[in-house]
């Protein structure tokens, strides 16, 4: 049977029209909000148009299918239709290039704070992208931040959140949804009004510190919420080195403070991070 917008009617479509109205307006950091029933990347399709002067900053694309969404690292990203919030975010940051890496760290503290008081699940960040549920079941990804620069100026920021997949629709075994996480509802509006809210609001915060991760206090939020620090974690580096040790920090500049067990502290940048025991005291 062919799919379309009403074929399954527990997961009904975003209603773009309440969306605009809720999100758009006033002062608010959002200028323009468009739902798509299905696109390959909202990420790239984003890039596109900002690069083409057919968005501009604070326009927010969403999907409802992406058919070739994106993670770190070339991985792919893929849900059944209207099972997740596909969407990505134009950005021109005032605060110095140099700091613009908090960017997605900052969309983590915004995500794990959203969905804890929207959804009433219990959240971590792994580091440097990824969103978790803590709770029954134990630790499983349910969402995953892309950020992409836009040639000098501007940034797409990107998040994939799984609402409603069920056990059987998992694209990996270590991966979850907000279903199955015991969320409170599942219904995607009120989620995506308040991702968005809480976006802006931690960017309003970063942006008024001249994107100091401290003075802005997402340092600190990040810091809080990262489930990686206190844990024993392997590291796979840019080029194929490898690292292993206790994630102990996140620095000033976003990265991910690794002591080895002769007790020399590396900072990592980029890389791809397991999980090898549980943090001290769990």
């Amino acid at each position: 049977m062919t799919s379309h917008r009403w074929s399954d009617l527990d997961r009904p479509p975003l209603r773009q029209a309440a969306l605009r109205r809720a999100l758009l307006g006033g002062d608010s950091l959002w200028s323009d909000l468009e739902v798509v029933e299905s696109i390959g990347s909202t990420n790239t399709e984003l890039v596109a148009r900002a690069r083409t002067g057919k968005a501009g900053p604070g326009a927010v694309l969403v999907a409802e299918e992406q058919t070739a969404g994106k993670g770190r690292l070339d991985r792919s990203w893929t849900a059944p239709p209207r099972s997740g919030l596909f969407f990505s975010m134009l950005l021109r940051p005032d605060p110095p290039a140099e700091r613009w890496g908090w960017l997605p760290l900052l969309a983590g503290v915004a995500a794990a704070g959203a969905l804890a008081r929207t959804a009433g699940v219990d959240t971590g960040l792994k580091w440097p992208n990824d969103v978790l549920t803590t709770g029954r079941g134990g630790e499983r990804k349910v969402g995953g931040i892309l950020a992409e620069r836009v040639d000098s100026d501007a940034v797409v920021l990107g998040i994939g959140l799984n609402v409603s997949l069920r056990e059987d629709e998992l694209p990996v075994p270590t991966a979850g949804s907000l279903l199955l996480a015991g969320a409170e509802g599942t219904d995607r509006d009120p989620l995506l009004r308040a991702l968005l809210r809480a976006v802006e609001d931690w960017y309003g915060r970063w942006t008024a510190a001249d994107g100091d991760p401290a003075a802005s206090a997402v340092l600190d939020a990040y810091a809080a919420g990262c489930v990686t620090l206190g844990r024993t974690v392997r590291a796979t580096l840019p080029g194929g080195g490898e690292l292993v040790g206790e994630a102990v920090a996140v620095d000033g500049d976003g990265r991910l403070v690794i002591a080895s067990e002769q007790g020399v502290q590396h900072p990592v940048a980029a890389g791809d991070i397991v999980h090898l025991r549980p943090a001290t005291g769990q």
